[in-house]
């Protein structure tokens, strides 16, 4: 894996939202989109936090309603990101070392380029399985 960067197995483009953006909406734009994060962006385009599937189902664990509540209020902005050249398995370490299933991807001048998530990791890692099985005839 020291070789592949995550450029090349990110998702991009990347759905972006803001802060002020109603809770129930993008729950709802996610499952239309079959998505299961989105990036929470200022004016700008700069990273202000990332929601996620998990999020919601904290949140409808604890009977909470989304339907006149913003994003910023369910965002996650402690944020771990990583850059388009950093290899695939830095990647997977930053991961596991803060327990996370989504890395935005960014770039200086850019903002946020891609998502890196463990769904890209698996599809990634399942592709170079099957490549190095033996072919039985």
């Amino acid at each position: 894996m020291e070789d592949v960067f995550v450029g090349r197995i990110m998702s991009s483009p990347v759905t972006t939202v803001a802060a002020d953006a109603n809770a129930k909406a993008v729950a709802k734009r996610m499952l239309d989109e079959n998505i299961s994060s989105v990036v929470v962006v200022d004016a700008d385009g700069d990273l202000l936090g990332i929601l996620t599937s998990t999020d919601f189902v904290e949140i409808a664990a604890k009977g909470g309603d989304t339907a006149g509540l913003d994003v910023s209020e369910f965002m996650t902005t402690d944020l771990v990101t990583v850059t388009a050249n950093d290899p695939v398995e830095a990647a997977a370490s930053v991961m596991l070392d803060h327990s996370v299933h989504h890395l935005p991807v960014v770039d200086e001048t850019e903002g946020v380029v891609g998502m890196l998530t463990t769904t890209d990791m698996t599809v990634y890692v399942s592709g170079i399985e099957q490549s190095s099985a033996p072919v039985l005839g």
